[in-house]
Parts: C-alpha cells; sequence; structure tokens
C-alpha cells in the first residue's frame, strides 16, 4: 500500500528538517569526485591511480561521497569506509541521494525517452528508499 502524497511529502520534508537541524558546521570540506567508482579511476604506466570524468568535481562533505560509494559499491563498501563520518550528514546525504534518484527518472519520463519501464523501476525504488529512510527505518552509521 502507498502513502498518500501529503503524508510522504510532509515526512520528507520534516525528516530534511531533521537531520539539517543535527548537522553541525565543519571548519573546512573535501574535495569530492561526486560519482567515484572503478570506471572513474584510470592507472598511469607507474601504476598511479588518475581520477577521470570529473565534472561532479568540487568542494562537500566527503559523507556525500561515501553515500555514493555505498550505493554503487554495496556490500563491497566496507573495504572502503572510512572513520570519523558524521552518522547525521551521511543520512542526510543518503535521503538527498534517493530523492535525486526519484527526480532524473521523472525528469526523463516526462519527455519522450524511449523505454520508460526501467525509468519507473529506477524511481519507484529510490521513492521507496526515500520513503523508508524518511521514517528512520534505517540505522544513521549505515
Amino acid at each position: 500500500m502507498r502513502p498518500p502524497r501529503r503524508w510522504a511529502r510532509d515526512r520528507l520534508r520534516d525528516r530534511v528538517r531533521e537531520l539539517h537541524g543535527a548537522v553541525r558546521p565543519r571548519p573546512a570540506s573535501s574535495l569530492v569526485h561526486g560519482e567515484l567508482g572503478p570506471d572513474h579511476v584510470l592507472l598511469t604506466v607507474d601504476g598511479e591511480p588518475v581520477l577521470i570524468d570529473v565534472e561532479d568535481l568540487g568542494y562537500c562533505d566527503a559523507e556525500r561521497e561515501h553515500v555514493f560509494l555505498e550505493l554503487r559499491f554495496g556490500p563491497w563498501y566496507d573495504v572502503l569506509r572510512a572513520p570519523g563520518l558524521d552518522p547525521y550528514r551521511l543520512a542526510l546525504h543518503r535521503l538527498a541521494l534517493h530523492l535525486s534518484l526519484v527526480a532524473g527518472p521523472l525528469w526523463l519520463l516526462d519527455g519522450d525517452f524511449p523505454d520508460p519501464a526501467p525509468m519507473r523501476q529506477i524511481a519507484e525504488f529510490d521513492l521507496r528508499r526515500a520513503l523508508d529512510l524518511a521514517q528512520g527505518h534505517t540505522d544513521l552509521s549505515r
């Protein structure tokens, strides 16, 4: 059963505000890739890593990158986990990521996207995930 739209909107809004209120200012940001993954790193002939595809590179919370890495690598993320990440920032960035993964496919579906079914599935999956996060069904540390 899907929750009514107003309830969902209100709960998402309230959770974003709650998490935003829990995040404390920090003196510096980190340089983040924005969508880091194995297909965005090449090795030089000397074996040194080089980042590629850096159009989303910018200063932000390290937690933003880690939420993406967690999504991208799933059960293999644990080897990439960094100590000292702020659980409230992680939760806020995780919710924001899933909301953006709803908005992107819906934007494509607003046009004449050739195969709408997969985009609809992505939007529905991430909407369910965002609603679960908004209801606090996940541990802040994960």
